[in-house]
């Protein structure tokens, strides 16, 4: 009987050979199953904090208290405060007239205004860099929410205190006053009613 020598088989036919290729699909597989895993992971992790929606972003002032915020009326006499309204949900909205994506989310703004009016949230829109004779032409075409308020904001004070960089930039306020969310861009109806219904129910500010 002929016996074959290990070192005379062709490389694919090498019990050497074999073993090895076993064991690289054995370590790609492992590979895989655990790069799977962390993709996985980050899809519960940022879908549980952020939700679906990706305007809802991350900022280093959520779960910390609001800045202060103490304006004058954008076409009134007198000043409104943020400390005032402690105990409500705030949802401040930074707009301008010249600002495309503002135009197209107004009408959304306005109806989640009208819904929150009686149930303790109050809608906020400050005026960022804009003119006032601008500013006031915009909401006479747009026009005006139910128990909105429209504030001024000479020289961005307060759009720096909360780190606008641009607009439209929403954040929403919890009744303790802590920051509880921030939409960065165009907000819609569901967004704003589904953000206010987490704070309502505890689960925003979703924090690590």
């Amino acid at each position: 009987m002929t016996e074959t020598n290990p070192a005379e088989l062709p490389p694919s036919d090498h019990p050497e050979s074999e073993e090895r290729s076993n064991r690289r699909r054995f370590r790609s597989a492992l590979a895989l199953v655990a790069a799977l895993g962390v993709v996985g992971l980050l899809v519960i992790v940022f879908a549980g904090r952020f939700g679906k929606d990706p305007r809802l972003v991350d900022s280093p002032l959520i779960g910390k208290p609001a800045p202060t915020i103490e304006l004058e009326y954008l076409e009134e006499s007198g000043t409104w405060s943020l400390e005032a309204m402690r105990g409500q949900i705030v949802v401040v909205n930074f707009w301008a007239s010249w600002c495309v994506a503002c135009r197209l989310e107004h009408d959304d703004l306005l109806a989640a205004a009208a819904t929150y009016r009686d149930r303790g949230v109050q809608f906020v829109g400050v005026d960022f860099q804009d003119e006032l004779g601008d500013a006031i032409s915009f909401l006479d075409e747009m026009g005006r929410g139910q128990g909105y308020v429209y504030l001024a904001d000479p020289g961005s004070r307060v759009a720096i205190e909360y780190g606008v960089y641009g607009i439209p930039e929403t954040f929403f306020i919890d009744p303790d006053g802590n920051v509880a969310a921030k939409i960065a861009g165009e907000s819609t109806y569901a967004i704003l009613t589904s953000t206010i219904e987490g704070i309502r129910q505890g689960t925003l500010p979703a924090l690590p």
